[in-house]
Order: structure tokens, then sequence, then C-alpha cells
């Protein structure tokens, strides 16, 4: 892929990255601040070991959310975000299960948010093979941690 992220362009483009991925960190640190209360919805809902699966899904998206503010290792972070996304959405919000009218609006807002969050993951996923300035991981670092991706 050829696609250059300079000037402007890129100050944007870390304002998003630091955007996302900070949002996705702090979702990360919260797994581990509320692992108990957060082990206890995900074992109602099903998720196997919800007391260890809780903070290894709080890593995923720690990882992922530094990956993508910092840029170090980008397509490793935002192939952990989406991975995360794509398996967690449709288990945690299920809304079209809920009876009660708020609780399937608050599951429909959680589960569109997590839609969103994953095309920026696939997003930040695809630009992973471009050198981003202001990362830590620029140029070949980044363009060898994809390409065996493209």
């Amino acid at each position: 892929m050829t696609l250059e992220i300079a000037g402007t362009a890129a100050v944007v483009f870390l304002v998003a990255r630091v955007l996302v991925g900070g949002v996705v960190a702090f979702m990360g640190l919260n797994h581990f601040m509320n692992a108990e209360d957060m082990a206890g919805y995900a074992g109602m809902k099903g998720v196997p070991a919800p007391g260890l699966m809780v903070p290894f899904t709080g890593g995923m998206l720690l990882f992922g959310g530094l990956s993508i503010a910092l840029g170090f290792y980008p397509a490793i972070g935002a192939g952990a975000i989406a991975v995360f996304l794509v398996v967690t959405t449709p288990l945690m919000h299920d809304f079209w299960a809920m009876d009660d009218p708020e609780q399937q609006q608050n599951e429909m807002t959680a589960f569109l948010k997590n839609v969103v969050m994953l095309g920026a993951a696939l997003a930040f996923l695809v630009l992973a093979g471009t050198p981003w300035e202001y990362s830590v991981a620029t140029g070949e670092i980044a363009a060898a941690a994809v390409a065996p991706l493209f």
C-alpha cells in the first residue's frame, strides 16, 4: 500500500490515535480496576472462566490501546482490539435478547459503540503497513509487523 501521512494529516492522525487508543486503553484498565464486578457480569452472560477472561481481555485492550496511541506494533494492537470486539460484542451486548426496553437500549448503545470501535481498529490495522509519524515504531519496524497480513 502506498499512502503517506505527513504534515497536518500526521498531526490529525496522531490526535485520532491518542483519542482512540486512550479510550481503548482506559477500557482495558477498567477490566483490572473493576475485575470482580466485570467477572460477575461476564459469568452472568455465560463467559467461561470469567475470573481469568476479564484480566486477559483487559490486557488485550490495554496493549491494543497503547499500541495504537504510541504507534508501537500497531498491527498487533489493532488486531487484538478487533479480535476482542468480534468475540465479545455479540456475547456481552445481546440487545436483541432483552425484554426490558431500557436495558435493550443500553445494550444496543454498547453494541453499536463496539461496532464503531471495530471499524476504527480495522482502519488502524490497514494503516499499520504505512509509516506513522510521531510514533515509537516507525518505517521499517511498522511495515515489517504488518507485512505478513497483506
